[in-house]
């Protein structure tokens, strides 16, 4: 027996007809190309990445070439899905639909819960980088100023967020690009004597920290991609969603994974990996050091508050725009469902304040309530990923027997290499299992899963009822 697709508010022909509040469809081929690009190339990668250097030494490259191959294969399952079927909800719609309430409301939440939890901890670092320059406003300060500024650009028509992420991605891309060249030209000389390759077989060879170093910087590495799904929740904001997300998911992935491996490369080739300056002032900084070029803590320092900046702001759009979603399947309280002038406000809004709130707490309980959020948060990525392997499973198979020319783009090897994919995800959680860390962020992970997933179960079995009832 099939399931009947249910649609967003926005691709609801119904809606439109009664003059329902619906979103704006602003954003252009463009922007999403960017906001792909952009929304996963942060503060991760310019600094967060040494810490991951830190722990696995150069055989961090090999280790982003394994992450970099399992997120291209999660954003090709979700580029089929939302070609077939553009949501704002994205992958959440898609699950509710093929898995039910709980899978919807799991998934969604802990995906606006990591991108609020990101939300705040890209405000404290942009506020501490700001404090530094202009020392007579207090970080948190900035903090506001900061969260103020984003949330009133969210309040205002949705190309407005597009072009702010346009030029933000671009100057990040820029960047990458020049330090690529920069440091292919430092591998080959120009700058100074060619470190060959003893940087990548001293200082302890190429695995100098053994499996435990692995494991480490596996989970970093990971944490480096959250945020690219973005993109499929801003498809349907844009002019011809179908189309946008399939050449965005095509194009973006690729361009990722040689942004992210291109870099680890450069810096381990160039530095040892044990420098201490890696981990504490970032790899970027360190390798424009060796090479000499002028002002380069300066110049880095003001491309990571850009960065910090950019995914601050997609981060507020994705978890406006998955409230948005969840709300008007009956997910959440209802006032998080007003549109005004095509913009989800009361969503804006209120992932603003939480986000705020998580700042707040970072200072008030630091070690507490604010690491349990983050360890939180660093889960969620993996329990929506493992979602939408088992969403787009169920959903191939339907749209193959009930409308294959909605296919435009296919999953690679389907259904096998699906299945790789979701082992590859069940691995990490074992290699997160393994340690003391990682079972902490899993105890709660689990709970808050829980709780969704029982929610949305109750939901599930209300909505039954209700239809039997009818």
């Amino acid at each position: 027996m099939s399931r009947t697709i249910n649609r967003s508010p926005q691709d609801s022909p119904q809606a439109a007809q009664q003059g329902e509040s619906v979103l704006s469809h602003g954003l252009k081929q463009r922007h999403l190309s960017m906001i792909a690009l952009g929304g996963v190339i942060g503060a991760g990668l310019f600094v967060g990445s040494g810490v991951g250097i830190a722990a696995a030494g150069p055989a961090i490259v090999l280790l982003f070439v394994a992450t970099g191959a399992l997120v291209m294969l999660i954003m090709r399952m979700l580029g089929e899905m939302s070609a077939a079927r553009p949501s704002t909800g994205s992958f959440s719609v898609h699950a509710e639909e093929e898995l039910g309430s709980w899978a919807g409301a799991t998934s969604g939440w802990m995906y606006w819960l990591m991108l609020c939890a990101g939300v705040a901890a890209e405000a404290t670092a942009a506020g501490t980088i700001m404090h530094t320059w202009v020392s007579f406003i207090p970080a948190y300060g900035w903090v506001a100023i900061f969260m103020v500024f984003f949330c009133a650009s969210n309040l205002t028509a949705v190309k407005n967020f597009g072009e702010f992420e346009f030029w933000f991605a671009a100057i990040k891309v820029t960047t990458i690009i020049a330090f690529l060249a920069l440091g292919v030209l430092g591998i080959l000389g120009v700058f100074g004597d060619a470190p060959g390759t003893s940087h990548l077989t001293g200082h302890g060879g190429f695995f100098p920290t053994g499996a435990a170093g692995l494991a480490a910087g596996l989970l970093t590495t990971i944490s480096g991609f959250a945020g690219l799904e973005t993109v499929t929740i801003a498809a349907a904001e844009s002019d011809n969603p179908s189309r946008n997300v399939a050449r965005a998911v095509r194009t973006a992935v690729w361009r990722i994974a040689v942004f992210y491996i291109g870099s680890m490369a450069v810096v381990v080739t160039l530095v040892p990996w044990n420098n201490p300056k890696v981990a504490t002032e970032g790899p970027y900084v360190t390798v424009l050091d060796r090479l000499g070029i002028p002002a380069a803590g300066t110049i880095m320092q003001i491309v990571v508050l850009l960065a910090l900046l950019s995914a601050m702001n997609a981060n507020i759009y994705g978890s406006s725009r998955m409230a948005y979603s969840l709300v008007h399947r009956g997910q959440g309280p209802r006032f998080l469902g007003k549109v005004t002038r095509g913009v989800p406000a009361a969503a804006v809004v209120a992932s603003c304040l939480f986000g705020f709130a998580a700042v707040i707490a970072g200072i008030v309980w630091p070690t507490t309530v604010f690491a349990w959020l983050l360890n939180i948060a660093g889960c969620s990525v993996l329990v929506v990923w493992s979602i939408v392997c088992l969403t787009q499973l169920k959903m191939r198979r339907r749209l193959e027997r009930e409308a294959p020319e909605l296919l435009s783009v296919r999953m690679w090897g389907f259904p096998y290499l699906s299945w790789v994919t979701f082992a590859a995800i069940l691995g990490v959680f074992a290699v997160m299992a393994a340690s003391a860390d990682g079972r902490q962020q899993l105890a709660g992970t689990a709970v808050v899963v829980a709780v969704l997933a029982g929610a949305g179960h109750l939901k599930q079995r209300r909505d039954q009822r209700a239809a039997v009832t009818d």
